[in-house]
């Protein structure tokens, strides 16, 4: 799709009062979701700051890790945003503890730059625990789920 034309359509949802759009051309498919709640609640979450030791901000985010001794596979963040269990406020979460998963299966979306990216499990299992809070910011690499 070009470039000139998806810039229309994210200033077109930003103008209207539509939450979300939906474009596919062919092959090509084009999601366009304007959150204005989660847009507002990654601002109020202040940045930690630079001057902080390699670590030192996974551990200010209050996220808990894993036992070490805990069985059971980790399933990580893959890249830097916001986690969020479910595809939308109103939406029920993708996963709970104690559902079984299989591998490939979405698990939670991590936004990151205004785009949504489903994460997928890694391995199957059942998910013994779910180590972010919805909305917190998450590192690469943070630990998510507990699967076993």
């Amino acid at each position: 799709m070009d470039l000139r034309k998806l810039k229309k359509l994210i200033d077109l949802v930003q103008e209207s009062g539509i939450a979300e759009l939906e474009i596919t051309e062919g092959e090509e498919k084009v999601r366009i979701v304007k959150r204005a709640e989660l847009a507002a609640l990654a601002q109020a979450i202040p940045a930690p700051p630079l001057h902080l030791p390699a670590g030192a901000a996974s551990a200010s985010a209050g996220a808990p890790e894993p036992a070490p001794g805990q069985p059971g596979h980790v399933i990580k963040a893959p890249i830097v945003g916001t986690f969020y269990r479910a595809s939308s406020p109103t939406a029920n979460p993708f996963v709970e503890i104690g559902q079984a998963v299989k591998e490939g299966q979405t698990v939670c979306i991590i936004e990151a730059m205004k785009l949504m990216n489903e994460i997928e499990a890694d391995a199957s299992g059942v998910i013994k625990a779910i180590l972010v809070e919805n909305g917190q910011p998450v590192e690469y690499g943070q630990p998510l789920f507990l699967v076993g």
